[in-house]
């Protein structure tokens, strides 16, 4: 799991470690760095948060006009598909 600096505490960094689930979060200036801190993969997380901002800029997504799952998706698939054409 990665996460920003808000998410470096104990319990959070426990829970994980528990579920065997490898975290990647930065430590705050308060705590020891982690030598096992992965730069790289902690990188490869902005790809999503700017996937998610992509999405977001479709309002009825943002403000999740949908309340059916399955329509909820369907409008997810069409913000994608729009971005893609932009692209192009």
């Amino acid at each position: 799991m990665a996460g920003d600096k808000a998410y470096s505490v104990p319990r959070i960094r426990t829970w994980l470690a528990e579920r065997r689930i490898e975290d990647v979060i930065p430590s705050r200036a308060d705590q020891i760095r982690s030598p096992d801190f992965d730069k790289d993969k902690y990188r490869c997380r902005n790809i999503v948060e700017r996937c998610i901002a992509w999405l977001k800029e479709a309002r009825r997504i943002g403000t999740r006009y949908e309340k059916l799952a399955v329509n909820f998706l369907a409008m997810i698939k069409l913000a994608m598909l729009h971005r893609c054409l932009r692209l192009f």
